[in-house]
């Protein structure tokens, strides 16, 4: 009689499961055509790839036509020298970004996009906690003090998934450090809203969401990981991050995807050493098209692309174009 009563309520469960899983997959059916899609740029990683950071820049808001694009203000790039600063790159960027009426993200702070993560100058490491954080809040106020009035300044990023612990961090953010840096930028510049961004997959963003007005969620679709190898996503539906984004408080149109996977995800650093039939395992032209209609259906207004840098490498170091032709064709959707 117990087998029967607990067996009884396994299948009750499954059959629960099963619905919602059901529903929530009928809920993600509609694209939202009207989805703006703009693209996360590092001058950095285009270095990497041994490419010419103006030139791929100059792509894609020339060549390629994004009006939305999310630029990183590396703490390690901007103050190599303490107490020295150089914004001499990004104020090309931005000078032509405002041109063409590029709309501009600057992420700011410890952590900002790509690995390792936290992109900190070598002297940061050597001060004690209290030197560390005032250095850090000095390099966030020179910058805020220098963009604030910058005709093609849309708003800032303040922290780049502060919350995930993933990557090279000297200091691990709590949620009142992250409030305390928004305040930071905040009583600095009263006119433009902020946002910060957590991981679509391994987070519930309760913290992320609540701390500044937008919020922008990664969209990881395949993934490797030296347990499972190469993993993916596919059985998630959209309406996951809709449900998410409501039970952390958020509107949907003040939620933005900021990272959708848009090259390779593979199990080094050193892409650039992989080959590339390697590379298309995470992804490839097939690839690419199902994570764009995927992240329509999830139904955010903005989508910004990861990978731009790459898409620029295939076609000039490896004669691929057929991504760039991909991303010329969404523009004129």
């Amino acid at each position: 009689m117990f087998l029967q009563k607990t067996l009884k309520v396994i299948l009750i469960f499954i059959a629960v499961v099963g619905f919602l899983y059901g529903q929530a997959w009928l809920l993600s059916i509609k694209k939202n055509e009207g989805a703006v899609f703009g693209v996360s740029f590092t001058p950095d990683y285009a270095r990497y790839l041994q490419l010419d950071e103006k030139k791929v820049f100059d792509s894609i808001i020339n060549d390629w036509g994004f009006k939305f694009v999310r630029i990183p203000v590396q703490w390690n790039s901007v103050e190599k020298e303490q107490g020295k600063f150089d914004f001499s790159e990004t104020d090309y960027f931005m000078k032509e970004a405002e041109k063409k009426g590029v709309r501009v993200i600057l992420a700011i702070g410890q952590k900002t996009p790509r690995w390792p993560e936290c992109h900190v100058p070598d002297w940061s490491l050597r001060l004690d906690e209290k030197q560390y954080v005032d250095g850090l809040n000095n390099y966030i106020t020179q910058t805020v003090n220098r963009y604030k009035d910058h005709v093609a300044l849309e708003m800032w990023q303040v922290e780049n998934e502060p919350f995930l612990p993933f990557g090279i961090c000297r200091k691990n953010f709590k949620y009142k450090d992250l409030k305390t840096e928004v305040e930071l930028v905040r009583n600095l510049d009263e006119k433009h809203p902020f946002i910060t961004t957590d991981s679509g997959e391994l987070s519930t963003w309760q913290r992320s969401a609540r701390a500044t007005d937008y919020f922008g969620t990664t969209m990881y679709r395949v993934i490797w990981n030296k347990y499972l190898g190469y993993f993916n996503y596919d059985w998630l539906p959209p309406f996951f991050y809709v449900a998410k984004l409501w039970l952390a408080g958020k509107s949907a149109s003040h939620a933005f995807v900021m990272e959708l996977q848009a090259e390779p995800w593979v199990d080094t650093h050193y892409l650039i050493l992989t080959p590339l039939e390697e590379q298309y395992r995470s992804m490839d032209l097939a690839r690419l098209q199902k994570n764009i209609v995927y992240a329509q259906k999830v139904g955010f207004p903005r989508v910004y692309l990861w990978g731009v840098e790459w898409w620029y490498w295939l076609s000039e170091k490896k004669g691929v174009n057929d991504f760039v032709e991909e991303i010329k064709k969404l523009k004129k959707q």
